[in-house]
């Protein structure tokens, strides 16, 4: 590593007469070195193959070349010093199917590192990889098309981990562990029940989830001992513009890993999905080991004042996307994607540690190509050494539009606070999480002032969710806050979660599993728990496919109906109304076409009791049931509006109209007057 020395009360590296004097701490380091051009990295060509590396503290800088990716160095080659710090070679042969590295000194150290840039590497990403990427394209990429999606509320997202999808044994699915597990179609599990690619889109769903498939650390995964059990999410970046080599029939094969991730886009966009990744720009897999760091020491991570590494990702530092190079790369990378793997969507992970700014360049950048790619993050309020003002999180959320972010508030009021296990949520007849779920229900925006306001602007800014990979399955927590309950009671209090979170106006987001209770035996947090704990159980699918029909009837009831799609604030404000329910009850109508919907008028209750409940519906005309029949007592529909009208309610008397509703039981009922 290189010298670390003083420099004005911080920690500086390497030799600053190399950089004039200009510490990489110092403002004027960025005016001084930054570089706007598109051609760092490899550029290849049959005839010749041009590098660029950005090293402004570096005194040389070499261009190692490998036959092998385990082998030892056959050349090493200098670079040229070139503008704003950066490093130039061109070498005039065809250097395809070669390996290399940078190799730079700084102060009186030398690194050597992956090129940052890399578009293709070996085996564990420990070099880069020379190749075409016109030779990665499968057949018919140039006529791949995505899916159509007129608004982010259109979306249903559905959270995947290839490993879950396929490692279990009745799987059916071939390619275990693998992309192209799954591409696989026709593939079936026990007592002949879809599973994979079939059971997906068979859902309803829009949009797949992919957790991390970048190349991380093989700290998480070693690529070269697959053989061996292994597990990870995948939260560890290493190269982030190369896909993951565990997933790939070959990882020693640069070009494999390219080739299957655009078969699984490819095969996703004709079967009518879009893909969706989830990418960790927030922190790296370690603030010491990374080409980062040892490229251009000091740069690309947060510091504290005491020369320490800022840590509010709790994995040991913070990418600094607030700093000019760092934000270019990050914006490069999603380019990247979009461009090379025809990705529709992205999930930042810990939303909250990057810089605002970088977020709405993003968000530019991505409307200049298709404003449909969805942008979703966590944004959460994170500390870090970035000024509050700064963060891209829920209460910065007015300067971010177009970028959705998870709703917390929602999913706790729904299922009871994640870190307390044993406290309810409104499903399992929690106490006064009425209005939170009320909040949910509106998209987060301001529906009501302070009674009724959440961190949303407009809803596609509201991810609305009750399970994800992290903490406990919705199942698992309803387990642990409803000891005295049996199975089937907690089936319903599952199901009105779901149904929840499919009626509500933002974007809905659902877990893989979620469809059939995933359980994961009680394990809250199992980035790296045994395949038997994170696999998708096909048998317990099997054994589940009534509630799995269910979640397939909530998605097509908000796809038959646009008044749960509302695209603004305004029409919320316009449509939705919250009507009189008693405690452990929501109930609200959306009126008047609402979204230009069939019906004239939409009556959703969610009744958390499992008693008889009797309630006065709003005289809007004739209601009939639209779902949820199973719940319903008695349905007196009432008379027609005009009628209703004509003849007003008595003092202290019924509503006019006259209509009422009897149910029985936890779930959901909605009703709709139609034209």
């Amino acid at each position: 590593m290189s010298v670390q020395k003083e420099y004005h009360g911080t920690i500086d590296y390497g030799d600053l007469t190399v950089t004039d004097g200009i510490s990489v701490f110092d403002p004027a380091f960025d005016e001084r070195f930054v570089y706007d051009g598109d051609d760092l990295g490899a550029v290849y060509s049959p005839e010749r193959t041009r590098f660029r590396l950005w090293a402004p503290t570096a005194s040389e800088a070499k261009v190692v070349l490998y036959d092998t990716w385990d082998g030892t160095a056959v050349n090493e080659l200098p670079m040229q010093r070139d503008v704003k710090g950066t490093w130039t070679l061109t070498v005039e042969e065809d250097c395809r199917g070669l390996f290399y590295t940078y190799r730079v000194k700084v102060g009186q150290s030398w690194n050597e590192a992956v090129d940052p840039y890399a578009k293709a590497v070996g085996v564990n990403g420990e070099k880069a990889a020379i190749l075409d990427l016109r030779s990665t394209d499968p057949q018919g990429w140039e006529q791949d098309v995505k899916p159509s999606l007129a608004s982010p509320v259109e979306a249903v997202i559905y959270e995947l981990h290839l490993r879950d999808l396929s490692i279990h044994p009745h799987s059916g699915i071939r390619q275990k562990s693998k992309f192209l597990g799954l591409t696989e179609e026709g593939t079936r599990g026990p007592e002949g029940i879809p599973t994979g690619l079939d059971h997906i889109a068979g859902l309803g769903v829009t949009h797949v989830q992919l957790l991390p498939v970048f190349d991380y650390s093989r700290e998480s995964v070693d690529e070269s001992r697959l053989d061996e059990p292994h597990y990870n999410w995948g939260y560890d970046p290493q190269n982030y513009n190369v896909p993951e080599g565990s997933y790939a029939t070959d990882p020693y094969d640069p070009a494999k890993r390219i080739t299957e991730l655009k078969q699984l886009v490819q095969t996703l966009h004709a079967r009518g999905l879009r893909v969706i990744m989830d990418v960790v720009y927030n922190h790296v897999y370690d603030g010491y080991l990374i080409h980062f760091t040892k490229l251009v020491p000091g740069y690309y991570l947060r510091y504290k004042a005491d020369g320490t590494l800022s840590d509010g990702a709790f994995c040991g530092n913070e990418c600094a996307s607030e700093r000019p190079m760092m934000s270019k790369y990050i914006v490069e990378s999603i380019l990247h994607w979009v461009r090379e793997y025809h990705i529709d969507g992205f999930r930042f992970d810990l939303l909250g540690l990057i810089d605002i700014e970088t977020m709405n360049e993003i968000r530019r950048r991505l409307d200049e190509i298709d404003p449909s790619i969805l942008m979703i993050g966590e944004g959460w309020m994170m500390e870090t050494v970035l000024p509050k003002e700064r963060r891209a999180n829920q209460e910065n959320a007015g300067k971010l539009p177009g970028i959705g972010m998870f709703n917390d508030g929602m999913r706790d009021a729904v299922k009871g606070d994640i870190f307390i296990f044993d406290r309810k949520g409104f499903i399992s007849a929690g106490e006064g999480f009425e209005d939170g779920v009320k909040r949910g229900v509106a998209g987060g925006i301001d529906y009501d002032g302070a009674e009724l306001k959440q961190f949303a602007v407009e809803p596609i800014q509201s991810v609305n969710f009750v399970e994800c990979h992290d903490n406990h399955t919705l199942w698992d927590k309803i387990e642990l806050s409803t000891p005295d309950a049996s199975d089937d009671e907690r089936r319903a209090m599952h199901r009105l979660a779901s149904a929840i979170v499919l009626t509500s106006q933002g974007i809905p987001f659902l877990h893989a599993g979620q469809e059939f209770m995933r359980t994961k035996g009680g394990v809250e947090n199992s980035y790296k728990s045994p395949i038997e704990t994170n696999w998708l159980d096909w048998e317990r699918c099997a054994a589940h496919q009534d509630d799995v029909s269910y979640l397939r009837s909530l998605i097509a009831l908000r796809q038959a109906h646009p008044a749960f799609r509302l695209r603004t604030a305004d029409e919320i404000r316009a449509h939705l109304r919250f009507e009189a329910a008693p405690p452990h009850a929501v109930a609200y109508t959306l009126r008047d076409h609402a979204g230009g919907d069939p019906d004239r008028h939409l009556y959703v209750l969610y009744n958390a009791t499992p008693g008889a409940l009797s309630l006065e519906l709003p005289a809007l005309g004739p209601w009939e049931v639209r779902f949820g029949g199973e719940h319903v007592l008695a349905l007196q529909a009432g008379a027609s509006e005009s009628a209703a009208a004509a003849a007003p309610a008595a003092a202290g008397g019924p509503p006019a109209g006259g209509a009422r509703l009897e149910v029985r039981g936890v779930g959901v009922v909605v009703l709709a007057v139609p034209r």
